[in-house]
Formats: structure tokens, C-alpha cells, sequence
């Protein structure tokens, strides 16, 4: 029987999910205390990982001063690449330059699609309001400096993950940091430095896959859902996310990449629409607002951590919104159809701009602009972390049916991200393990999707910054000794991209 499930992967998903859930839709009451167990024991277990990640040097998280000095590294040493190529990037998305021979299993705009599925989520969402919360207006000047920097340290990574992907004999891509890390490092002397590195990385990667894509994103959105339905219960709504995941990751790349092509463009609209409804609606409240996210930024007032408090949550939520140096969209980029490694680099500098220079600037807008960042009535929204709920309250300060609207792209950007990050995920345990066991790994997948569901959001939260963050402190490393390659690359495409022109 066992064998026989195996060989039917959505029959097995549906399985695992309904068996956990049905003991909570029997008895609601029964089911709390093993809830509240659940989350005790995981509430313990995340805060041991977060205290070694997140341990302070003058106030600053280590990992986040490693992303910053990485950023700016990247920029200068690309020679501000991230301003430069912008529009020749957005011609590339265009297909302007495409080589229809190019080796590949997805479009540029399918890999763009993909990776911005896997960005464009909840950290916009909810990331931001939980930076406001914490760090006060001023962080949004931060998280925006951090994506305006990150373009560089995503060109790099994404062109490092073309250059060093592996093309199969079936034509499906492996590609990404642990294989620019083990096979880069091969090619200056390092190898054995580099294998370790790419094991760690994978590791990191599934977990961050549990944690910051699954269950950050289901936790985040059911808060925001249950603005509109109270009564809806956790249970419940991380069965229908598994059902829906489990249906599209089954179908791999391709699948993904359809979807992502198709949900991605519409959510974006949806969204930014709804922002610029809320922006517009008080254009008179505009500059007062700009003005308290600038005026807050080197002197917040009434914040906690003053202002390196304010700088730390700006990166810090900068980065998890657009994942720059993470290296996870480097997994995705690399199966782009592409004749040359440094194009998809290109592409790959537009999604921090996308995601962070656009997008979380307007959720931050709307969240001053509204007043709800300081307003009494949302501070219990505030302190316990749900962001995406606090948002919601925000859009429906102005017109009331909006955070249905919301609530929808909220439910999208989840599901787009978690889909998009399973694929990240399997591709790192297919590299430490193989592919005939990717049926595990899709259980434990789907698993996770509930456990989000019932987990308080700070515990989650926590769990999700800890293995997400960590992914960056390896893949950074490996990019540091890899960047020569890249600089290379780029000198060369330059010299010809000049005598093209000509």
C-alpha cells in the first residue's frame, strides 16, 4: 500500500493533511491544548537557534552588518551595475536580446516571475508593518536604501548561479549557490572549502524553506484573512494552503513558472492599485508622511533601539522582503534560457527595485499615512508582530471593503511565495540527498503548512528570520571569493554589448 501512495504523490499529500487536521475539526476543544503544546515546545526550539544567529556586536546583529558590507561591496566593485544596466535589464526581460538556441528550462520573464513569486510576499505585506512597529517610520528609509544596494549583491549571485548551473541529460537545470559554491570554488583551488559550504547552504535553505517561505507566509496571511472571516479556523485554512501547494509543486519548474507568470503580474496589480488607491485617496497627507519617514530615520523618537535599532530593522526586513544575498533566487534564475550568464544577472537586478523600492515603500505609506503605526487602537496588532493584520486595518481606515481586497492578495502573495521557495528547497535536497527521496521532502513540506497555521506569529517570525538569515552568511562568503569571475563577465559583456551598439 505504502508503494503504491508513493507512486500517487497528491493522494499521499491530501492524506498527511487530513490526518493531523481531522482530530481539531472533530473536537476544537480537545485540540487546543495539544495547540498550545505544539507551540510551547516550537517556541523553545526557535528562540535557541535565534539567540546564536542573532547575537549583537555594538547593537548590530552580525548577520545584518554582513549583508550591508556585502551590499555595498557588490556595488562598488560591479561599479554600480544596479543604476547602470537598469535599462538594458528591462530589455532583456523584454526578450530583446534573446538566443532562441539558449539552453533553459523557463523564459527571462518566467525566471523574473518566479523569483519575484518567492520575494514579492508577505515581506511586504507584513514585513513592513512589523519594521514600522518596531523601528518606527524611519525604517522604511533604511529598507529602501537596502534595496537600492541589494540590486547589486542579486546581480551577483544570479549570475553566478547561470554560470555554474549543471544541464541534465533531460534538459532540467540544477543550479544555484551550492553548486557556484562547490563547483567555483573547484575552479580556484578551494574545492574542499566550497563542498562544505554548499552542504551548510542546503541545509539552511530547506529549513528556511519550513520556516520564512511556508510557514511565516501562512501564519502571516491567516492573520490578515481573519479580519474578514473571525470565525475561520487555523486548522482549517493551512489545509486548503497544503491542498493548493501540494497541486502546483508536484508539477515542478514548469508548473511553477506557469503559475508564477500568470498569479505573479495579477497580484502585483491588484495590490499596487489598492496602494495607490489608499496614496492618492490622501495626497495631501504625502509629504508629511515622507517627511516622518525621513525626519525618523536618523533621530526616531519614542522607538525602541534608537537609531541602530531603526538601521537594523530596515535591512533587516529589507532583505527578507527581496532575500539579496540569501541566494535563494539563484536557484531560480538558473533555469532561464539564456547564451550568456551575466543576462540573467541583469534580469535579476530589477527584483529588489520591484520588490522593496516599489512595493513595501507603498505598503509603508499607507501605514503612516493612515496613522496606524502610532494610533492606540492597533497597538496590541503592534506588539504581538501581525503585520499583515495591522496592514489590513490600515486599508480599511479609508474605505471598508478594502482589506477584502487585501486579504486576497494577501492569500496570493502567500501562495505564490511558498510555492516558488518549495522549488528553491527542492533543489537543495535533491543536492544533499537525491531525487528519488524529493516524495520526503514534499510531506514534511506540506506538514509545515499546518503547524504555521497554529504557531504564534512571534515564534514564527523568529524561526523564519533564523534559518533565512543564515542561508546569507554562507552564500555571501562564497561570493566574496567568486566575485573576480563575475567582474570579468561583465567587462566582457560590456566590450561587446559597446561594439553591438555601434
Amino acid at each position: 500500500m505504502w508503494k503504491s501512495l508513493v507512486k500517487r504523490p497528491l493522494l499521499l499529500t491530501l492524506l498527511l493533511c487530513l490526518i493531523p487536521t481531522a482530530a481539531f475539526a472533530a473536537d476544537e476543544a480537545a485540540g487546543e491544548p495539544l495547540i498550545n503544546s505544539l507551540d510551547s515546545a516550537f517556541g523553545g526550539f526557535v528562540k535557541g537557534i535565534f539567540d546564536v544567529l542573532f547575537f549583537s556586536i555594538g547593537g548590530f546583529p552580525l548577520i545584518v552588518l554582513w549583508l550591508i558590507f556585502g551590499a555595498i561591496f557588490f556595488t562598488i566593485r560591479m561599479r554600480f551595475v544596479n543604476f547602470r544596466m537598469f535599462g538594458h535589464a528591462i530589455d532583456i526581460v523584454r526578450g530583446k536580446y534573446d538566443d532562441p538556441n539558449a539552453e533553459g528550462e523557463v523564459s527571462h520573464f518566467q525566471a523574473l516571475a518566479t523569483a519575484l513569486s518567492a520575494t514579492v510576499g508577505l515581506g511586504n505585506i507584513a514585513g513592513v508593518a512589523v519594521a514600522i512597529s518596531i523601528g518606527g517610520p524611519g525604517a522604511t528609509l533604511w529598507m529602501t536604501l537596502g534595496g537600492l544596494l541589494g540590486m547589486s549583491s542579486k546581480f551577483v549571485e544570479c549570475t553566478l548561479g547561470q554560470k555554474y548551473r549543471i544541464i541534465k541529460p533531460d534538459g532540467r537545470v540544477a543550479g544555484g549557490p551550492m553548486y557556484y559554491l562547490s563547483r567555483g570554488f573547484r575552479d580556484i583551488g578551494l574545492a574542499p572549502l566550497g563542498n562544505i559550504l554548499a552542504i551548510l547552504f542546503s541545509i539552511c535553505t530547506i529549513f528556511a524553506a519550513f520556516g520564512a517561505a511556508n510557514m511565516f507566509q501562512v501564519n502571516q496571511s491567516f492573520s490578515a484573512v481573519t479580519q474578514i472571516f473571525p470565525d475561520f479556523y487555523p486548522w482549517a485554512y493551512g489545509l486548503i494552503l497544503a491542498l493548493l501547494v501540494g497541486l502546483v509543486i508536484i508539477g515542478g519548474i514548469h508548473r511553477i513558472g506557469q503559475v508564477a507568470g500568470t498569479i505573479v503580474p495579477v497580484m502585483c496589480v491588484l495590490y499596487v492599485v489598492a496602494a495607490l488607491w489608499i496614496i492618492l485617496s490622501n495626497f495631501t497627507a504625502i509629504p508629511g508622511a515622507i517627511g516622518t519617514i525621513i525626519q525618523q530615520a536618523p533621530s526616531p523618537e519614542a522607538v525602541g533601539g534608537g537609531i541602530i535599532g531603526t538601521i537594523v530593522q530596515g535591512f533587516r526586513r529589507s532583505t527578507f522582503s527581496n532575500e539579496a544575498g540569501v541566494g535563494s533566487a539563484a536557484i531560480a534564475h538558473s533555469a532561464a534560457r539564456t547564451d550568456k550568464p551575466i543576462k540573467e544577472g541583469f534580469v535579476a537586478l530589477l527584483e529588489p527595485f520591484i520588490d522593496t523600492v516599489v512595493i513595501c515603500n507603498m505598503t509603508a505609506l499607507v501605514i503612516v499615512i493612515t496613522g496606524v503605526w502610532n494610533d492606540d487602537k492597533f497597538k496590541p496588532l503592534r506588539e504581538a508582530k501581525e503585520g499583515a493584520a495591522l496592514t489590513s486595518q490600515a486599508f480599511g481606515t479609508v474605505i471598508s471593503w478594502f482589506p477584502i481586497l487585501l486579504s486576497i492578495s494577501v492569500f496570493l502573495f502567500a501562495f505564490s511565495t511558498m510555492i516558488s521557495w518549495s522549488y528553491y528547497a527542492e533543489r537543495a535536497w535533491e543536492y544533499l540527498f537525491s531525487e528519488r527521496s524529493l516524495i520526503v521532502y514534499r510531506i514534511l513540506f506540506v506538514v509545515t503548512v499546518f503547524i504555521g497555521a497554529i504557531a504564534k506569529p512571534t515564534s514564527v517570525i523568529d524561526f523564519g528570520d533564523a534559518t533565512f538569515f543564515a542561508m546569507a552568511f554562507f552564500n555571501l562568503l562564497g561570493m566574496y571569493f567568486l566575485t573576480n569571475k563575475v567582474v570579468q563577465d561583465l567587462n566582457d559583456y560590456e566590450q561587446e554589448y559597446k561594439q553591438y551598439l555601434k
